[in-house]
């Protein structure tokens, strides 16, 4: 069990001297160190929570909760940003908070590019089997006339260099959208740019959905859908007909200005059918 926070904030008040009332700190914490003489409570009407052993109450913070400092301990468990080690230091515990230490996302690129991260200049060097992976986001920023690319699934991020047929007059670096649970790290760093953002997903409507709603909605007419010229063959001839039926619309196009991401929906109801984006990887 931990010491909660609003206990702890009590218990700081009476070890610098003051009082607490005691209908503000109910808590099996209290009674435990009144049971142990560390903590009085008193009056007759009002009661009221006093320290009568500092010494004793601080060996007890220290040998049940490893809190060697409970006004550190207080501001750190209070941080929004902490990291693992502020914890142990806090409490010889590094799970005592959830808190995320893998944060960021991946990027790819067919070719060097320059970059800036942390204020350093460096030159992003494709490899193949190897990706970057950009943790202090906060931090990185791109040449203005980079496109950065958005994609959904990871073979089609895997083999971009099988797909640069699809991005001739851009200068693209690509940033996977997967895991999922780190694409708010994403939007988070396309909106401290000002880059345009193209997104490559499945030509469906949970693709279109995906786009409309965790990127469009944000970066407005800085976002555009990847719709290739060509996307009507395909959609008829390698299309699937249960995805289709399987999705729904959730999303309003009245307000939609992309024409080419108009007519691929058009297209998508015309045959009925949803497509992968893997079918555009050229082997």
């Amino acid at each position: 069990m931990k010491l909660p926070v609003h206990i702890a904030e009590r218990l700081l008040q009476l070890l610098q001297g003051g009082t607490v009332p005691s209908s503000a700190a109910k808590h099996a914490i209290i009674e435990d160190l009144i049971v142990e003489g560390i903590i009085e409570r008193r009056g007759r009407i009002q009661k009221a929570l006093f320290i009568s052993n500092k010494n004793a109450f601080q060996i007890y913070l220290q040998s049940k909760y490893s809190i060697n400092d409970l006004a550190q301990y207080i501001q750190t468990i209070k941080q929004t940003d902490v990291s693992r080690s502020q914890l142990v230091s806090a409490s010889s515990d590094s799970k005592l908070k959830v808190i995320r230490s893998f944060k960021g996302f991946l990027i790819n690129s067919y070719f060097p590019l320059r970059v800036n991260i942390n204020g350093a200049e460096v030159t992003l060097n494709p490899t193949d089997g190897i990706f970057h992976f950009i943790y202090d986001y906060e931090q990185f920023s791109i040449p203005s006339d980079i496109t950065v690319v958005g994609i959904e699934n990871p073979e089609n991020f895997r083999e971009i260099s099988k797909q640069r047929y699809l991005f001739e007059d851009l200068t693209p670096l690509f940033v996977s959208r997967y895991p999922q649970n780190q694409s708010k790290d994403m939007l988070k760093w396309l909106l401290s740019i000002s880059n345009n953002y193209l997104h490559f997903g499945d030509f469906d409507l949970a693709g279109i959905g995906i786009y409309l709603n965790e990127y469009k909605k944000y970066l407005a007419d800085r976002a555009t859908f990847l719709v290739p010229d060509n996307i009507e063959e395909p959609i008829a001839r390698y299309g699937n007909r249960s995805r289709y039926n399987n999705q729904k619309e959730n999303f309003d196009i009245s307000s939609l200005k992309e024409k080419k991401l108009l007519t691929l929906i058009e297209i998508i109801h015309k045959y009925k059918k949803g497509l992968d984006q893997e079918v555009f990887i050229k082997f």
